[in-house]
């Protein structure tokens, strides 16, 4: 396989791993474990939770945007 084609897979697969692998995770404490849900009142866990999740977010965002903006050369 040409190294661009296989460098260009690589970050696609790298792309998926790691964001299912934030999803998982993210779903398993806020639906699971039930920290997404407010049910009488916003209580510390809940304020956790979504502060994880945004601050997660922004650095698996930042991570991607990262990754993809280094140029592939297919020229190889």
């Amino acid at each position: 396989m040409e190294p661009g084609v296989k460098e260009y897979l690589t970050r696609i697969i790298n792309t998926l791993a790691v964001g299912l692998l934030w999803m998982a995770i993210n779903t398993s404490f806020g639906i699971m474990y039930d920290y997404a849900f407010v049910h009488e009142q916003v209580t510390l866990s809940n304020i956790l939770f979504y502060v994880w999740f945004v601050t997660s977010l922004i650095g698996f965002l930042w991570w991607v945007i990262r990754l993809w903006r280094k140029p592939i050369d297919f020229e190889k």
